[in-house]
């Protein structure tokens, strides 16, 4: 385990199948621990990690290991192997770790000198050891470190790693039945896809069996409910290996979805003054250079060079490009704000271990804007997209916001643009917009962006997972460094500050959490196809093209399914493909004018007549309701 030495290792990005965890469960402590520890649950978990690679020696003596932090759920552990481990090996494994908790092992504390660690570990031919004591006296100048030795009952080691600690005393105060090994992932060596590719064993643990149970339901639940499943069922988006991985391709539903969320973010945007822009895909990397992203995201970027050797970069972000389109003209305080915005692909070159479905890409969709405005228009910039954030997340099913203050940490103050002035200042404009507003909300130290504070919006979906979704953001420090200002009341130069605001953030990813959310049963309104139209046999065709020309005239989105299957297995595709309503036509209905409806969503089933069935779906969709019955 290497709790302690997590600060000499480079950034390593969990990959994004991590994303289906929630948040929200929080376990309580075991009962052995302190009531006034908050570390018992971080330490239950360690002390599992430690138990995982003893019993993995057992049963891969040849093994080389990394580390294993707690991590919100549960714990992982990193492994070089010899022969690979698979699932079938994950009874052995937690029967092992039984045992251990059983034989209640202690855990013993050695200070160890720099060269005895190094000694001991290559003796043990242990080189990931060695490499991360090494960068400990390279980077921090330690003197010495700490092993952590397991004591069985009779005084013998059972095992040893290199760690800061934070353990139970005993293993028998440890859950027999609050741990199971739940997957295996692949992950290079500090995030380096050069290095060493290792095997991620995955731990869930949890102080009781009934908490494990619950997160290994929602973990069931949420495989179920994968946007990537739900996405080739609705025939919603592909990916091809000659395109490459994380360029998502939209197919005509897909994009149908796409541009009815967009649409909506515009109406809203409009109605509180935005105005469309557009920019161009890849820039001179001398734009970066000024907004001070190409010297802290250099590595992050695509790089294009052009014959005349010029360094281009395809843009990850749009705000450097807008504050061009402000400063194009000399502008007056009557001129602002100026309310910019642009839905547009933004593209960053992750790593193809890192890549998830629709979660995280190379090429994906802001919803963006930007508004150029002075200090004292902040707060009503401010209100204005929270008003559009609460519409949109209403309309889309998501009634449950919460709110996050995310500010800079003054301890790592080098990741920020600035000063501590500016940030002090920034971050006491968004707290008194919170306060305004009348939410409760919390503060994460160090979520801020490199460049501002953040307001930051969090969505709980159906399985009790949360999700960062919208923000807002106050920049001051882009203005600073392009120089963007206004001719105020007195004839003077005056400094504007910027604000950032995504309503769904990347579209990709908001339509995987959108999907997940509902299952695939999209709302009425921005369903692909909302009424699958089904005549019982070759008779009723004609009616239900009359039923067919009747909904589109209204701009109901249709499709008929023909009678050349069977009604029962024509009901079931269009249930699998989640059309919210099935209207079926028999003899009845052509001489009623009626349609028989059956609601997917909840099985409701009736007979309206056409014309009521078009006007209350024309004002469901008109309303963007989320809900509809015909009872």
């Amino acid at each position: 385990m290497l709790s302690a030495v997590r600060a000499s290792q480079k950034k390593v990005r969990f990959p994004l199948f991590l994303s289906i965890l929630p948040t929200t469960m929080c376990p309580k402590k075991p009962k052995a621990a302190a009531a006034n520890e908050p570390d018992a649950l971080h330490k239950m978990r360690h002390s599992i990690a430690h138990l995982l690679t003893q019993a993995m020696f057992e049963i891969r003596p040849n093994l080389k290991y990394t580390i294993g932090p707690p991590i919100e759920n549960g714990l992982y552990f990193d492994y070089l192997f010899d022969e690979p481990i698979t699932p079938e090996d994950f009874p052995k494994l937690e029967k092992l770790m039984r045992g251990y908790i059983r034989e209640g092992q202690t855990f013993e504390r050695r200070d160890v000198s720099i060269d005895e660690a190094i000694a001991y570990w290559k003796k043990r031919g242990q080189p990931f050891k060695v490499e991360l004591i090494e960068d400990l006296v390279r980077d921090e100048g330690v003197t010495s470190v700490s092993h952590y030795a397991n004591i069985r009952r009779d005084g013998g080691e059972a095992y040893v790693d290199l760690c800061r600690g934070g353990h139970v005393e005993n293993t028998n105060e440890l859950p027999l039945d609050g741990f199971k090994i739940t997957h295996l992932a692949g992950a290079y060596w500090r995030g380096d896809e050069k290095r060493e590719q290792l095997t991620r064993v995955y731990v869930a643990a949890f102080p009781t069996k009934e908490e494990l149970d619950a997160h290994l339901h929602m973990l069931e639940e949420a495989r179920k409910r994968d946007h990537r499943k739900i996405g080739k069922e609705l025939d919603l988006f592909t990916f091809s290996d000659l395109v490459g991985p994380g360029l998502p391709l939209w197919t005509p539903r897909g994009t149908l979805v796409r541009q009815l969320l967009d649409g909506f973010v515009w109406e809203l945007r409009q109605a509180k003054g935005y105005e469309r822009v557009t920019i161009p895909h890849i820039t001179k990397k001398e734009l970066y250079e000024m907004s001070g992203h190409w010297q802290k995201f250099a590595s992050e970027l695509f790089h294009v060079q052009s014959r005349e050797g010029h360094d281009f970069a395809m843009k990850p972000m749009n705000c450097p490009h807008h504050t061009q389109i402000y400063a194009h003209l000399p502008r007056s305080y009557k001129d602002l704000p100026q309310r910019y915005a642009e839905t547009t692909t933004c593209y960053r070159d992750e790593q193809t271990g890192e890549l998830h479905g629709l979660s995280r890409l190379r090429a994906f969709t802001q919803d963006d804007a930007h508004v150029f405005c002075r200090q004292s228009q902040v707060k009503d910039e401010f209100l204005r997209i929270w008003d559009i954030v609460d519409a949109f997340y209403r309309a889309t099913g998501f009634s449950d916001l919460s709110v996050r203050l995310s500010l800079h940490d003054p301890a790592q103050f080098e990741k920020y643009l600035g000063t501590p002035d500016l940030w002090r200042m920034a971050e006491a404009h968004i707290r008194d917009l919170a306060k305004d507003r009348g939410v409760a909300y919390v503060e994460a130290i160090g979520e801020a962006a490199f460049y501002g504070p953040k307001v930051d919006f969090i969505v709980r979906d159906s399985i009790g997972r949360q999700w960062q979704v919208a923000t807002i953001q106050l920049d001051i420090n882009m203005p600073e460094r392009f120089d963007l200002s206004c001719t105020n009341e007195h004839g003077e130069k005056e400094r504007i500050v910027m604000v950032h605001a995504a309503i769904m953030g990347s579209i990709e990813r908001f339509l995987s959490i959108f999907l997940e959310h509902h299952a695939g049963h999209l709302p009425l309104w921005v369903a692909p196809v909302q009424a699958a139209v089904l005549p019982v046999a070759a008779a009723h065709e004609p009616y239900a093209a009359a039923v067919i020309d009747a909904l589109r005239a209204s701009g109901i989105r249709t499709q008929l399914q023909g009678p050349e299957d069977s009604l029962g297995k024509r009901i079931r595709d269009a249930e699998q493909q989640r059309i919210p309503l099935v209207l079926v036509l028999g003899d009845k209905e052509a001489d009623g004018q009626a349609v028989a409806v059956r609601v997917v969503k909840t099985k409701e089933q009736t007979v309206v007549p056409l014309k009521d069935f078009v006007r209350k779906v024309e004002a469901v969709v008109r309303g963007r309701e989320l809900e509809m019955a015909f009872s």
